[in-house]
């Protein structure tokens, strides 16, 4: 007899409070890779690790939500699987023992995160990964994330360094303490973003590249409150040891305005790589760049 072996075909999963699988991680525990996961509006105290590659997991509708528990001391979606994407979800309240929870913990290589809100989290996402990495996060919003009550906790951090850290057509707003986006990628990119410390809002940086890298700012709405933490910079590039190479920095077509009570550093530049300043528009006392770089005009 010949036998022949047939792939698993991929597969849809459907969670909601009236389907079989009630919350995320009774689906996360029967994924296999290739399948397609889809949340339906509501409410979940749940946390789910999913370790498959290629998943798609969606949320139907606008009001999916999980909040207030964690997994693995991580997070509330912990992802281990490479080449997922996460779209349609709202993450809030993620918060654990070591305050460095995340709304999503990235361990795998290559997450794309799009239309999804972060509320209320020490992390909005937490990424690791290797250099072969990308971390794209899309057309979503970060809402008062952050804390540095131990170990400090950003709207954004990707953390090891990953080959690349994509942020487009976002919002942040109302970040506590640390930064709105910490990045320590071989590459970061920020556009057509808006990026915002509001009245209430108390961040350090609103972009940092803390090891240098590859940087590209452009075409973005910044504006630094009254309460923040770090006063003095906006934008910080290499205020770690300078690990990654770092052979282009561009900050380009941005809007900035500085509501603080003192001179700030639009752009502060700690590498010896000079930066590119071009066509940015400044509102308040502030001083264009200090560290190797160009104005222009």
């Amino acid at each position: 007899m010949l036998m022949l072996a047939v792939p698993a075909m991929a597969k849809t999963l459907l969670v909601g409070p009236a389907r079989v699988l009630k919350t995320p991680s009774q689906a996360a525990a029967i994924a296999q890779p290739g399948d397609v996961v889809r949340i339906e509006n509501g409410l979940y105290a749940d946390c789910a690790v999913w370790t498959p590659n290629n998943l798609t997991i969606q949320g139907v509708g606008r009001n999916v939500i999980l909040t207030d528990r964690t997994c693995l001391n991580q997070g509330i979606f912990v992802v281990f699987g490479s080449n997922v994407t996460i779209q349609g979800l709202t993450f809030r309240n993620a918060s654990v023992p070591g305050r460095n929870g995340a709304g999503i913990k990235m361990n795998g290589d290559n997450l794309t995160v799009l239309n999804s809100r972060f509320e209320n989290n020490e992390n909005g996402i937490l990424a690791g990964g290797t250099a072969r990495s990308t971390l794209r996060i899309a057309d979503s919003s970060f809402i008062g994330n952050g804390a540095c009550i131990e170990a400090c906790a950003h709207a954004v951090y990707a953390g090891a360094p990953i080959g690349l850290l994509l942020v487009e057509r976002c919002v942040f707003l109302d970040t506590r303490t640390a930064h709105h986006i910490k990045s320590r990628a071989l590459n970061t990119i920020v556009r057509d973003t808006r990026i915002e410390d509001g009245e209430s809002g108390t961040s350090s940086y609103l972009i940092e590249a803390a090891q240098g890298g590859g940087l590209l700012v452009q075409n973005n709405d910044l504006q630094k409150g009254p309460n923040s933490d770090n006063p003095g910079t906006a934008i910080a590039i290499g205020a770690s040891p300078t690990r990654n190479p770092t052979q282009a920095l561009v900050i380009r077509d941005n809007r900035f305005r500085s509501d603080v009570r003192q001179p700030t550093v639009f752009v502060r530049n700690y590498t010896d790589t000079p930066v590119q300043l071009i066509d940015n528009n400044v509102v308040g006392t502030v001083q264009m760049l200090e560290g190797p770089g160009t104005v222009t005009p």
